[in-house]
């Protein structure tokens, strides 16, 4: 994907956090940057808004097949939940029952990169977003200071077949925007990286949710 030419890096701090009851009593922690509200940490729901339970799926060749709805955890392992989130495939982004909380939806592309726009650009986005030090991420975490707020945080992902890969490494974040009728726009981060990446994957891949303020 061609890129933006380089902004000139503007130091900035968040303007507000606050805590946010979200669903299943889910409690998360905001910021708001420019002028978006954003979650500061990423989506852990069971549930869509209605209360209906999302599938968790564990085994890798019923996730392969999924053209529905469903979440897991990092190698399907709950220890992760607290620090990570959980994955979602876009069925689940995408799907009528919502699973951000009444107010909040998932962002869209557009609404990814207004966020990326006023963070400096794709080049610089990334250093502004990510948490700093290397507790979660792996070293060195290139350049990572987390002035916006953001705390972006490694969660890895799982891959459309089924297995896992990447936590420490890779933040993926999807967006709302459909690409192809079997794929979506999503948003990556790099511990190597200072980048903010934007490509699109199979939907039935799992990446880490945030949502964004009506």
């Amino acid at each position: 994907m061609m890129k933006t030419e380089r902004s000139k890096s503007v130091r900035m701090l968040p303007e507000s956090v606050s805590g946010l009851i979200g669903i299943s009593s889910n409690t998360y922690q905001t910021v708001k940057i420019g002028n978006q509200w954003w979650m500061a940490e990423n989506l852990k729901v069971t549930h869509y808004r209605n209360g209906k339970a999302i599938p968790n799926v564990t085994h890798n060749s019923q996730w392969n097949n999924l053209l529905t709805g469903a979440y897991c955890s990092y190698d399907n392992h709950d220890s992760h939940v607290a620090s990570y989130g959980r994955l979602y495939d876009w069925y689940t982004v995408n799907d009528s029952r919502k699973i951000a909380p009444a107010g909040w939806h998932v962002p869209s592309d557009e609404e990814w990169q207004t966020l990326i726009d006023y963070l400096g650009g794709e080049y610089v986005a990334g250093e502004k977003m990510k948490e700093a030090g290397t507790i979660h991420w792996y070293s060195s975490n290139t350049g990572a200071t987390n002035e916006s707020g953001f705390a972006a945080l490694p969660g890895g992902y799982r891959y459309y077949y089924g297995t896992f890969g990447h936590m420490g490494y890779i933040a993926t974040f999807w967006s709302s925007t459909e690409r192809y009728s079997s794929s979506a726009w999503y948003r990556r981060l790099y511990y190597s990286s200072s980048d903010v990446y934007r490509n699109y994957h199979l939907k039935h891949y799992g990446f880490s949710v945030r949502c964004v303020k009506d």
